[in-house]
């Protein structure tokens, strides 16, 4: 299978090339190679993803397959992703940002171009773009993710547990500045042990950070894999990176908060300028198919938007779970204050 998954470098030298080809086309119009040069660089889309490897690489498969439109990734945290594409803002060198929860990106959407995607109105209504750039492709749960062969006789059941003197450096959490899920991990905490005041979520997050024993983690995979690989007891992350190692039979349980879960739309965003900004639309309308949204759900274990495809079985149904809410634009509006707010918290 060819690999589809790029170093920095590799997709930084693979995008200035298509940049080159699509300048120097006029100059060799002459000698008749343009049309060519052409072609090649509007059969190719470029994508920036925090999604698993494994994801990636399977729908990706699926889609060249089905398009004929060949896709190269490269994977980084969701962070590190906004840096990249505000850095390459005057020259795009990517096409799709491909996941990062809307709370997470909203504050970076002047980079984005506004697209509707043919597959809207089968979207339930709090997931439609209202915005016009932000377009959802599932929904993420945050939950907690708990190894059974060492959490012995420890009750989780929510945050709360999560104080056990007993679980002390036990626990896998990422930067909230790098990481979306625990970006939304933090607003989740916020909101639910706040009893719908985030203001008031701040002393259990104190109480969390000295948990974490000095241990912050650099991205969302070190979460999950740091508790399926038996280096942690728990974890807090996103319902895929749970489920996932769920459904492969490891050792291993996914925990839905009982003081209240927080669904954040997951978005598909196609970079303003991108090179590649037709076969981008291509992408996201294949993304949003119901035959594709089908495909994930039962094999990716990402939880569907569409209100035309159920979700799988290794996913609570949603009525088990304690759905909570928060003013998604507040939450966007304060990101930078909460982070640093986080940071002041766990140095101190």
């Amino acid at each position: 299978m060819r690999k589809r998954i790029f170093s920095a470098l590799c997709v930084t030298a693979m995008a200035l090339s298509l940049a080159a080809c699509g300048s120097s086309s006029d100059a060799s119009a002459d000698n008749g190679g343009s049309e060519a040069e052409a072609e090649e660089s509007s059969n190719k889309v470029i994508i920036y993803s925090p999604l698993t490897e494994s994801m990636i690489d399977s729908m990706l498969s699926k889609f060249e397959e089905e398009t004929g439109i060949e896709a190269e990734c490269l994977a980084m945290g969701t962070g590190d992703a906004l840096k990249r594409i505000q850095t390459e803002a005057g020259s795009p060198q990517a096409d799709i940002l491909w996941s990062g929860t809307i709370g997470t990106v909203k504050d970076s959407s002047e980079y984005f171009a506004d697209y509707t995607c043919a597959n809207e109105d089968a979207f339930y209504d709090e997931y439609k773009n209202t915005e016009g750039n932000l377009t959802r492709f599932d929904t993420v749960p945050s939950v907690i993710m708990v190894n059974t062969d060492l959490i012995g006789d420890i009750e989780i059941n929510g945050y709360e547990d999560l104080l056990n003197p007993e679980l002390k450096g036990k626990i896998a959490f990422a930067d909230p500045a790098a990481s979306s899920s625990s970006f939304e991990h933090l607003v989740n905490m916020l909101y639910a042990m706040g009893n719908g005041n985030p203001d008031d979520g701040w002393d259990y997050v104190k109480q969390f950070c000295e948990q974490l024993d000095g241990k912050l983690l650099g991205g969302s995979s070190a979460v999950y894999k740091g508790v399926a690989d038996g280096e942690y007891t728990v974890g807090l992350t996103f319902e895929q990176g749970s489920a996932q190692y769920v459904g492969a039979g490891a050792p291993v349980k996914t925990v839905y908060m009982e003081e209240g879960v927080i669904f954040r739309g997951d978005g598909v965003y196609i970079i303003k300028d991108c090179p590649n900004e037709e076969n981008a639309q291509k992408f996201v309308d294949w993304l949003t198919s119901k035959d594709v949204q089908e495909y994930m759900n039962n094999t990716q274990f990402r939880r569907t938007i569409r209100k035309d495809v159920p979700a799988g079985d290794a996913m609570a149904p949603m009525e088990s779970i304690n759905v909570i809410t928060d003013d998604e634009t507040y939450s966007a509006e304060h990101k930078t204050e909460w982070l640093d707010e986080f940071k002041d918290i766990f140095t101190s």
